[in-house]
């Protein structure tokens, strides 16, 4: 469990593809203190699990499945990558609640400066659309960011100088991908109120008997 609070930004020492998934290799610092080999740790959002470990980087095995879902299926070494130790239980919650399980990929479109500010717009999947609330989380490259606007499937993010200045959503270029993972909160609703319709699935008349519209 994350907070999508980037405690620093990495540099991938070294990417190689295997028969199965992949292995990579994190240069980095502040993620390094008091971790140990079975830690997880998020790269770009993606929980995962520590493996080996030097005095100046991490390692972790990818699964095939994390490179067919996220961005790790075209990252390479030298590339800057978001990354945050898991939740303890005497953290603050400064984020939101991210599970470091990926939904799928976002399409960076531009960046609008606004004094100190920035504006960053993404176009995500129509199928994941449902669960972007205006003022609600989301989780992009591992960032916890507020939704600021929404037309359909595009999706504009306001940041704060910190956030732009401390992660790597300030070296995106117009047509890079990034890891989205929308708030867990939605889905689970979805879930439970689909579980309860005869037709598993929620309509009109379904919100009316309870006393949703």
């Amino acid at each position: 469990m994350f907070t999508g609070i980037i405690e620093e930004t990495g540099i991938v020492e070294k990417f190689s593809k295997e028969t199965y998934g992949a292995n990579i290799t994190i240069k980095c610092s502040k993620v390094l203190e008091n971790t140990q080999i079975g830690d997880s740790i998020a790269i770009n959002g993606v929980c995962q699990t520590v493996t080996k470990l030097s005095s100046d980087s991490f390692c972790a095995n990818i699964s095939e499945e994390t490179l067919n879902i996220t961005t790790f299926s075209s990252i390479k070494s030298g590339d800057i990558v978001n990354l945050e130790r898991a939740l303890t239980l005497n953290s603050r919650l400064g984020g939101h609640i991210v599970t470091g399980h990926v939904d799928t990929k976002g399409k960076f479109l531009s960046c609008k400066q606004l004094a100190e500010f920035y504006n960053l717009t993404f176009e995500i999947p129509h199928n994941h659309e449902k669960y972007a609330v205006y003022k609600g989380s989301i989780a992009i490259n591992g960032v916890s960011l507020t939704i600021a606007k929404i037309e359909s499937n595009i999706i504009t993010a306001a940041i704060i100088p910190h956030t732009y200045n401390n992660t790597n959503l300030k070296n995106l270029k117009t047509g890079d991908f990034v890891n989205i993972e929308t708030d867990i909160l939605g889905k689970y609703i979805e879930k439970i109120l689909s579980a309860k319709d005869n037709n598993n699935k929620i309509s009109m008349n379904f919100l009316e008997e309870n006393g949703f519209v």
